[in-house]
C-alpha cells in the first residue's frame, strides 16, 4: 500500500513536466531572415534558394525541440550592385531580419556589409570568393565559402612542378578578379615563376574585343596561362581560344575554381574547347547524406524546372549557411529579437533610416563557434572566414573533369589523400606525384612554357666586332653590307642551340658603329640586351657582377679567373750557393748534428775492440768525422764489429739514403726550373715598383686595375696579341709594359703562340668565365645551361677548342710546373731523425751499462769519485782482449795461466793487444809486453816515476819477446800475414 501511495506523485509531476514542454514548443520563436539572390538567373537564384528552403525542413526535422525557426524573405538582387544593396536595405528597415543570407556576387558584398555592420545584422555569403572582402572590415561579415587566396599555392605548385618560369594571368576586369591577382602574383614568385603580362577583360568585352586580345598573347613568347574569372566570360574566352588554335601543342591553360567550380553549368561545347585545361577545385568528400541530398535535389528542384544547374559546392555551401544559421540562432537564445531605433537626425536620408538589432552581437557570436560536418565537409569559421580543405588538381578530358592529384597545405602534391603522418611532413611539388595528363592539342608531354613568338620575329643575337683575339669572335663584311661571323664562341653558341629540345630561329647582329668598329665596350655591349636592342648576346663576355643586375647570364662554357702573363727570366746567372737551397737551415743544422752524434756514436761502440777507431788522440777524431759523413755517399772502409754499431748504423742508412734521395731530388728540380722562372710573380711588385702593365681594350680589366690600386696613368692598353708581345718585349722601362692582364681565355690562346717568350702567373682575381646573356627572367637562360651542361661534358667542345684555339697544352708546358720548388724543411724528416736518437741514445745506454757490469771490480772503493771515473775512463781507453776480435794472438792456455795478470788493475803494462806477445812455452812467467811506440808506451803509465829495476826488467823481456816473435814467425808464417790484414 506505501508503495502504490507513493507512485503517485511521481506520475504527477511526470505528467506535469509532459504539459510544461508541450506548452513550450508551442511558443515557437520566429527568427526573421533575408536571403537576396538573383531570382532571374535561373541557374542560380531560384536553384539557390531551393537548396536553403530544404536545408531549413531537414533541420527542423531532426530538431524539432528548437524553439527558434528561421523563417525566410528572399529578395531579388536584379544581377546588380544596386538592386542587392535597394534588397538589403529593405530587408533591414521593413522586415527587420536578424541575419542576410548572400549576396552571390564579390561586386554586390561590400555595400551590403557595410549596411550589415550599421544594423548589427551578420551578413553570410556562401559565393563571394574575392580576398577583397574581409570579416577585418566589420565583425558582422561571415564568408561560408572559400577565400579565392587559398588556393594561389595549389597553383603555384602546378608551376614548380612542370619548370615554367612564366605564366601569364587573365582575369575579369571586377573586384571578382582582381581580388586574387596580388595574391597568386607573389605565391608564383615564391616557385621562382614571374608574371611578364597581366590580361584583363571587361565583363562586357565583345567578341573582336576578346579575339583582339587572344592575338597579342599569341604574339608573346610564354604560353602558360592562368585564368580567373566568371563562368559566362570564360565559355566566351576558351571558345575563342579554340577558334584561334591556342588550344593546341605548346600552350598550357590553367583555371581556378571560379571556373572548375561550375563547370556543371556550362555549356558541353564549352567543355569540349577546353580539352587539356587544368584546374583546382575545393574537396568534397563522399558521404551518404551527400547522395541523399543530391538525390532529393535532382527530384524536387530539376523535375520542377527542367533548366536548373546540376548540384555544385556552392549550392552546398547555401546549405550549410542556412544550418550554421539555424544552429547559431538556437544557441545564442533569442527570445523575441526586436531592432532599437538608431539616433537618427531628421535630415537623415531613408538610407540611413533603419534600428539596430538587440540579438545581432549574441548571434555572430554563436555563428563564428559554432562548427558541424556539413554536406561540403567540416563548417568551421576561423576569423569569420571557412576554412580551407585539400584542393582537387582536375584535367578536362572527355565531356568532364578528371581529378589527377590532390594539393594540400602540409604535403603539397601528392596522388592519393590517405598519408600517413610521416608522409605528411614532406611537402612535395614533384609531377610524379599526378596522373596521367592530357595537354591541349591531345598532348601526352607537357608544354616547355613558352615558344618563339609567333610574330616570325628571329631571335636578335648580338656580337662584338674585335680587333684582336679573332678567334673568339671574327665578324668579316661583305661587298653587299651583309655580314659573315664566326669563331670559337660563335661555334659553342650554335652547337648549344641545336642542342635544344625545340627550335630557336636566331640571327647573329654585329654591335658596330657605322665605320665597322666596336661601338662601346662591354658594359654597353651587354646593356644592350637591357634596352631591347638584342634579345640575347653571343660572344667572349664575362660573367660580372655588375652586370648581371640587369641581364641575365648562362651557365660559363670557359674556364675562369683573371691571370697575369709575364716575360720568362732569362737566368743564366751563376748562383755559388745554389746547392744549400734544397734544405732549409734548420735541417742543415740538424743533418749536421746528427752526422756528429753518429760519429761519436759509433767511436764509442768501436773504441776497444776495433783497430779501425783506435790511435792518437787527432787521429782518432778525424776518424769520427771521417766515418760519419763518409756514410753519406757510403764511402767509408772501416768496418765495425759490435753489433750494437751494426744496429745504429742500419737506422742511420735509412735516413742517410732518404735525405741524400731527397735532396737530390730538390736540387735537380731548382737547377731545372731556374731558367723558367718569371719576370714578376707578385702583383704587390708590380704596384710598389709602379710598372707599367698591360689590359685589353673595352675590357672590364681596366676597371679592376684600378681596385687593385694600380695607377690609371701606369695602365696601357693592347688590342691584339702581336701588338701585347710588343709591349712585353720593349719591357715597363722602354715604352712597353712589366706585365699584362687578361682571362684565361685569352692567355691560352696568346702562349699557344709565345710560350717560349712568356708564362702565366696563377690566378689573381675570380671571375666566372664567357656566358650567353639573356634578358632577365627569360625562360631560355636555364634551358641553354642545361644545352651547355651538354655540349661542355662531350667531344663537342673539345673539338670546338682544337679548331680555334689549338692546343695549347701539348705545346707548352704546364706553368704551375715552372715555379721555383721550396726547399725542404725539418718538418717533412723530423721522424727519421727522432728514430735515429731513440736507436742510438738505446745502443748506447746498453753499452755503458755492459761496460760498468763488466769492469766494476776494477774500482778502488776507497777511492774517490774522480779516481774512480779516471779509472773507468783508463779502462775504457784500453783493448778489450776478450772480443773475438782479438783471437788471432792469444791462446787458451796462456789465456788461463796469464789472464788475471793482463787484466790485473795494478799492471802497468798496455792492454792494447798490439804491445803484447805471447809467452814461449819454454818460459815461465808473464809474456812479455813489446812497445811499439813511444806514445803508446807513454799513455800506459800512469801517475808516478817507476823505478829503474823496473826500467831493466822490461828491456829484458823486450829482449825475450823479440825472440818470441820470431820463433812464432818460423813456426805459422800465415798467422803474421793474417795479423798484419786485420
Amino acid at each position: 500500500m506505501e508503495k502504490k501511495t507513493s507512485s503517485h506523485p511521481f506520475w504527477c509531476l511526470f505528467v506535469y513536466f509532459v504539459y510544461l514542454s508541450r506548452m513550450a514548443a508551442a511558443q515557437i520563436v520566429p527568427v526573421r531572415v533575408g536571403v537576396v539572390l538573383d531570382m532571374d538567373d535561373y541557374e542560380g537564384g531560384s536553384a539557390t534558394l531551393s537548396c536553403i528552403s530544404m536545408a531549413l525542413s531537414d533541420f527542423y526535422a531532426t530538431h524539432d525541440h528548437y524553439r527558434t525557426r528561421l523563417v525566410l524573405t528572399n529578395r531579388d538582387s536584379k544581377g546588380d550592385v544596386v538592386g542587392a544593396a535597394a534588397a538589403a536595405l529593405d530587408l533591414l528597415k521593413n522586415v527587420e531580419v536578424q541575419a542576410i543570407i548572400g549576396p552571390e556576387f564579390s561586386v554586390q558584398a561590400n555595400f551590403l556589409i557595410a549596411l550589415g555592420h550599421k544594423a548589427h545584422v551578420p551578413v553570410v555569403t556562401f559565393s563571394a570568393t574575392s580576398p577583397s572582402l574581409s570579416s577585418t572590415r566589420s565583425p558582422y561579415f561571415v564568408r561560408a565559402t572559400l577565400n579565392d587566396s587559398s588556393q594561389v599555392d595549389a597553383i603555384g605548385a602546378i608551376v614548380k612542378a612542370f619548370g615554367w618560369q612564366e605564366a601569364v594571368l587573365i582575369y575579369e576586369d571586377n573586384e571578382f578578379g582582381e581580388g586574387i591577382i596580388p595574391y597568386l602574383t607573389d605565391a608564383l614568385e615564391q616557385v621562382n615563376a614571374r608574371v611578364p603580362y597581366r590580361s584583363v577583360i571587361s565583363p562586357l568585352a565583345t567578341d573582336d574585343q576578346i579575339v583582339a586580345e587572344l592575338y597579342k598573347l599569341m604574339t608573346m613568347q610564354t604560353r602558360v596561362f592562368i585564368v580567373h574569372m566568371m563562368s559566362p566570360l570564360a565559355s566566351l574566352l576558351f571558345t575563342k581560344a579554340k577558334q584561334l588554335g591556342m588550344m593546341s601543342q605548346d600552350y598550357a591553360w590553367i583555371i581556378t575554381d571560379g571556373i572548375t567550380n561550375e563547370l556543371s553549368s556550362m555549356d558541353p561545347s564549352v567543355i569540349e574547347s577546353m580539352l587539356g585545361v587544368i584546374g583546382v577545385r575545393p574537396y568534397i568528400p563522399k558521404t551518404k547524406e551527400l547522395d541523399n541530398f543530391a538525390i532529393r535535389y535532382k527530384r524536387t528542384v530539376q523535375r520542377n524546372n527542367p533548366k536548373s544547374p546540376d548540384l555544385d559546392i556552392f549550392k552546398l555551401w547555401a546549405y550549410d549557411s542556412a544550418i550554421a544559421l539555424a544552429m547559431a540562432a538556437e544557441k545564442a537564445r533569442l527570445r523575441n529579437p526586436k531592432y532599437r531605433d538608431a539616433n537618427i537626425s531628421r535630415n537623415s536620408t531613408d538610407l540611413e533610416a533603419f534600428g539596430v538589432s538587440d540579438a545581432g552581437p549574441r548571434l555572430i557570436q554563436a555563428l563564428t563557434s559554432t562548427p558541424f560536418q556539413g554536406l561540403a565537409g567540416d563548417f568551421q569559421l576561423v576569423d569569420g572566414q571557412l576554412q580551407a580543405p585539400p584542393f582537387e588538381i582536375v584535367n578536362m578530358v572527355g565531356p568532364g573533369a578528371r581529378v589527377i592529384g590532390y594539393w594540400t597545405k602540409e604535403s603539397g602534391i601528392v596522388r592519393e589523400l590517405n598519408l600517413t603522418s610521416a608522409d605528411k611532413n614532406k611537402y612535395s611539388t614533384s609531377k610524379s606525384n599526378l596522373g596521367s595528363i592530357i595537354w591541349p592539342g591531345d598532348a601526352l608531354s607537357s608544354p616547355k612554357g613558352w615558344v618563339i613568338p609567333t610574330n616570325g620575329k628571329k631571335l636578335r643575337v648580338g656580337v662584338p666586332i674585335k680587333e684582336g683575339f679573332t678567334e673568339f669572335v671574327r665578324v668579316t663584311w661583305n661587298s653587299d653590307n651583309s655580314t659573315e661571323v664566326e669563331g670559337y664562341c660563335i661555334d659553342v653558341f650554335d652547337a648549344v642551340m641545336a642542342t635544344l629540345p625545340y627550335g630557336v630561329p636566331y640571327e647573329y647582329v654585329p654591335f658596330a658603329a657605322p665605320d665597322h668598329k666596336m661601338a662601346g665596350d662591354y658594359n654597353a655591349f651587354a646593356y644592350q640586351v637591357y634596352l631591347g636592342n638584342f634579345d640575347a648576346v653571343s660572344g667572349d663576355v664575362t660573367i660580372v657582377g655588375n652586370r648581371s643586375q640587369y641581364v641575365d647570364f648562362t651557365l660559363p662554357y670557359t674556364e675562369s679567373g683573371v691571370s697575369m702573363v709575364v716575360p720568362i727570366k732569362d737566368d743564366k746567372s751563376k748562383n755559388a750557393w745554389v746547392f744549400v737551397k734544397p734544405l732549409t737551415w734548420e735541417l742543415w743544422l740538424t743533418s749536421f748534428c746528427s752526422f756528429v752524434f753518429i760519429g761519436i756514436l759509433i767511436w764509442i761502440l768501436e773504441h776497444r775492440i776495433n783497430e779501425d777507431f783506435r790511435g792518437p788522440v787527432w787521429y782518432q777524431v778525424g776518424m769520427i768525422f771521417w766515418f760519419a759523413f763518409s756514410t753519406m755517399v757510403f764511402a767509408h772502409k772501416e768496418k765495425v764489429v759490435s753489433n750494437l754499431a751494426r744496429f745504429v748504423l742500419i737506422i742511420w742508412f735509412l735516413v742517410v739514403l732518404i735525405l741524400t734521395q731527397s735532396y737530390t731530388a730538390s736540387l735537380a728540380s731548382m737547377l731545372t726550373v731556374q731558367k723558367l722562372q718569371p719576370t714578376v710573380n707578385d702583383v704587390n711588385v708590380l704596384i710598389r715598383n709602379k710598372e707599367y702593365v698591360g689590359y685589353m681594350r673595352g675590357s672590364f680589366i681596366f676597371g679592376l686595375l684600378k681596385k687593385m690600386n694600380f695607377d690609371e696613368s701606369r695602365l696601357v692598353e693592347y688590342k691584339s696579341p702581336e701588338e701585347l708581345d710588343e709591349l712585353l718585349t720593349k719591357g715597363s722601362g722602354n715604352g712597353g709594359i712589366a706585365a699584362a692582364f687578361h682571362e684565361i681565355p685569352y692567355i691560352n690562346l696568346f702562349l699557344s703562340k709565345y710560350c717560349s717568350k712568356y708564362m702565366m702567373v696563377e690566378p689573381i682575381h675570380k671571375a666566372d668565365g664567357f656566358g650567353f646573356v639573356f634578358p632577365i627572367g627569360s625562360p631560355l637562360v636555364t634551358d641553354v645551361s642545361r644545352a651547355i651542361l651538354n655540349v661542355t661534358e662531350g667531344q663537342t667542345i673539345v673539338e670546338i677548342e682544337r679548331k680555334w684555339l689549338g692546343d695549347y697544352k701539348t705545346k707548352c708546358p704546364d706553368t704551375n710546373t715552372l715555379l721555383s720548388p721550396k726547399s725542404l724543411g725539418l718538418a717533412s724528416f723530423w721522424g727519421l731523425f727522432l728514430l735515429v736518437g731513440i736507436a742510438g741514445i738505446a745502443a748506447l745506454i746498453i753499452y755503458v751499462v755492459r761496460f760498468l757490469g763488466e769492469n766494476w771490480n776494477i774500482i778502488d772503493d776507497e777511492s774517490s769519485i774522480w779516481s774512480k771515473l779516471v779509472e773507468l775512463l783508463t779502462e775504457f781507453d784500453n783493448k778489450d782482449l776478450r772480443s773475438h776480435t782479438f783471437k788471432h794472438i792469444r791462446t787458451p792456455e796462456r789465456d788461463d795461466a796469464y789472464g788475471s795478470s793482463m787484466h790485473s788493475p795494478h799492471n802497468n803494462y798496455e792492454q792494447s793487444p798490439s804491445n803484447y806477445l805471447l809467452a814461449s812455452p819454454h818460459t815461465n812467467g808473464p809474456p812479455s809486453p813489446v812497445l811499439s811506440s813511444p806514445s803508446e808506451q807513454t799513455t800506459n803509465f800512469q801517475g808516478g816515476q817507476r823505478s829503474s829495476a823496473d826500467n831493466a826488467t822490461r828491456n829484458q823481456q823486450g829482449e825475450s819477446a823479440q825472440i818470441i816473435n820470431q820463433e812464432i814467425e818460423l813456426a805459422n808464417p800465415n798467422e803474421k800475414e793474417q795479423t798484419t790484414q786485420h
